[in-house]
């Protein structure tokens, strides 16, 4: 379980990964050694996965943003899954309740290679059922860390 300083010490984190253990310690009126003792059991404990740097994607090119349900094949789920998760332009790729539905997000520099990754990579897969796409119009909230 976690007690609420270790709770606020996540809080921050999910805010600002690059805060220092000093910078967290004044926060909470805590010691560098303390703070440093607590981020290192929530990384053992497995709470804390990693430190990530989030990259605003249209600064780097990727202008288009497209959400995929992907039916599948029930035998062909897993095959199709890994080559969809091997694929650069994938930014994240789930199974999902359904009939074997995957859900995947789609970074690309803008529609016409949306359209050559849907025609030459999404739809050249054996063993895909169905496709139903979203395009991203307007972000109003990205998680970066849950809340707690």
């Amino acid at each position: 379980m976690l007690d609420d300083i270790d709770k606020k010490i996540l809080a921050l984190l999910t805010e600002n990964g690059r805060l220092s253990y000093v910078d967290i310690g004044k926060e909470l009126s805590l010691s560098r050694v303390a703070v440093r003792e607590r981020v290192h059991n929530l990384q053992e404990k497995g709470i804390i996965e990693r430190f990530t740097v989030v990259i605003n994607s249209e600064s780097f090119g990727k202008k288009v943003s497209a959400f995929f349900e992907v039916d599948c094949d029930p035998k062909s789920l897993v095959d199709v899954a890994e080559k969809l998760a091997d694929n650069p332009n994938v930014a994240s790729c789930y199974q999902m309740t359904g009939p074997s539905t995957l859900h995947m997000h789609v970074l690309v520099d803008d529609f016409q290679s949306l359209e050559k990754f849907i025609n030459e990579e999404l739809y050249a897969l054996e063993g895909i059922t169905r496709v139903e796409s979203h395009i991203l119009l307007r972000r109003f909230k990205s998680r970066t860390g849950l809340k707690l």
